[in-house]
């Protein structure tokens, strides 16, 4: 990828730093690969697309860091959970062979797995040796009749955000418009309401979260023709120019892709959330105000009042246990704002939130749900944060995986709120979900346990050293 193309993407006009200050995104430092490359960021944005060959060119090192590290789910095809790598070595390197490895392994692919399309994401060993990867895609396609699409997302080019908006350019330059969403069935043509086409961009399915909402969709008439990614098919993504109303699911990730289908098909686009009561049915209510129909617009507000009647009773009892409790919630990106607002709607105090990869809309809604005094962390290191939860009386640290370990030895009970986790939260019935695994990480005996004292503490015999193991 060349460097003027790398500025474009860091100079997104929809972005919160060129609203702000007509700066563009910070340019890649060194060293800002650290928490996740570009690679790193475009394969976990595509991943979810599930009947493609994801082809990593490059050693098999990048391939492993990679793979799978998104708790997304797919309701058919598996084939995105098998790892496909062209394994370059020294020798491949030194001879050349990068360029005729990768075409066979596209071949390869293909023969084996009848993938509808191959997507190879180039890294950096290959880029910096001048493999030319998107001539090989060609190539292939051409020889095999199967769409090849290069994702150039070098590591060594910034941070995984960029590699976000990488991958989200390369499917809009090479995917979408590709063909015509499917007709609707006969069965809906007979419905006394109209069927509206919509995409969500940035919604990965973590833990199935996206099948909370569809019911919902559906029964309002919203036809989802894409969500890029999760639990995508590759024909979903062809179709995407035509959607009537795109939903923004996290600012962060693709948010050029969005932006692009409004600057050429006109699509209107606007940021949502489907974490929390009040969220998921401003979402619902967006999308019928956006397309503008006045049968939609009533048809959702009957939705509306029979599941928030429904859901506020099923939340009744959870409510009365987690009424009050403070948390100390670190994360980022949409989370950092849209799961303030669950956790409010279950009665409890979020003390202070992470805002490390939170646009400056996300801190502003931060700011109106928690007030302008709100405490927002840039960085959260292991002491920080355990100064915070003792200060603030927390009760709950939901973070992601990577602070489990010290919320543990702090002896703190603890949430995973990021991509690896087991349970999904989106819609009204993922704030169920939500409650009933907060009471039960809470209400743990264990912590009272490993708060005492041990129990040999108390019947030490006098002069034993412990740290010895022998009688002084």
């Amino acid at each position: 990828m060349k460097q003027k193309d790398i500025a474009a993407l860091l100079d997104e006009p929809a972005c919160a730093h060129n609203k702000k200050s007509k700066s563009g995104c910070a340019k890649p430092k060194p060293g800002a690969t650290a928490g996740g490359c570009a690679f790193d960021g475009a394969q976990i944005a595509l991943l979810p697309i599930a009947d493609v060959a994801h082809v990593v060119h490059g050693s098999i090192a990048c391939a492993g860091s990679s793979w799978d590290n998104r708790g997304t789910r797919s309701s058919g095809s598996r084939l995105f959970r098998i790892g496909m790598t062209t394994d370059l070595t020294e020798q491949d390197v030194i001879m050349g062979r990068g360029e005729k490895r990768l075409f066979h392994s596209i071949k390869q692919a293909i023969d084996k797995y009848k993938p509808a399309a191959v997507f190879v994401y180039n890294t950096c060993v290959p880029a910096l040796i001048g493999d030319d990867v998107e001539a090989v895609c060609k190539a292939a396609e051409s020889r095999w009749g199967t769409p090849v699409v290069p994702v150039d997302a070098a590591g060594f080019y910034g941070t995984k955000n960029l590699g976000n908006r990488i991958a989200g350019e390369a499917m809009v330059k090479y995917v979408c418009g590709g063909r015509e969403p499917d007709p609707l069935p006969d069965a809906a043509k007979r419905l006394d309401h109209r069927i509206h086409d919509i995409t969500l961009v940035g919604e990965y399915n973590i833990a199935g979260e996206l099948w909370h909402v569809l019911p919902l969709l559906d029964e309002l008439g919203l036809r989802v023709l894409c969500t890029l990614s999760g639990d995508a098919r590759y024909r979903e993504v062809q179709t995407m120019h035509r959607s009537k109303v795109n939903m923004m699911v996290c600012s962060k990730a693709m948010i050029n892709v969005a932006r692009k289908l409004q600057d050429t098909f006109g699509t209107p686009w606007f940021e949502g959330s489907f974490y929390g009561v009040r969220d998921v049915s401003q979402a619902l209510r967006d999308f019928a105000r956006l397309i503008n129909d006045e049968d939609l617009a009533r048809r959702t507000e009957t939705l509306i009042a029979r599941e928030e009647a429904k859901i506020d009773e099923a939340l009744s009892p959870w409510r009365e246990r987690l009424r009050g409790k403070r948390v100390l919630l670190y994360t980022g990106g949409v989370k950092s704002w849209s799961v303030i607002a669950a956790l409010q709607d279950l009665g409890m105090e979020v003390v202070a939130t992470g805002t490390k990869k939170s646009t400056e809309e996300d801190k502003a809604r931060i700011r109106e749900l928690m007030g302008e005094d709100a405490v927002m962390l840039e960085e959260g290191n292991p002491r920080a944060l355990i100064d915070i939860v003792r200060e603030r009386k927390v009760d709950v640290l939901i973070a992601g995986g990577r602070n489990m370990y010290t919320a543990l030895k702090a002896r703190i009970p603890f949430l995973d709120i990021n991509q690896e986790r087991e349970f999904g939260y989106a819609g009204y019935d993922g704030m169920v979900e939500l409650a009933r695994q907060l009471v039960l990480t809470i209400e743990s005996p264990v912590w009272q346990q490993v708060r005492e004292p041990a129990p040999w503490a108390s019947r030490n015999p006098a002069g034993f050293n412990h740290s010895r193991g022998v009688g002084q």
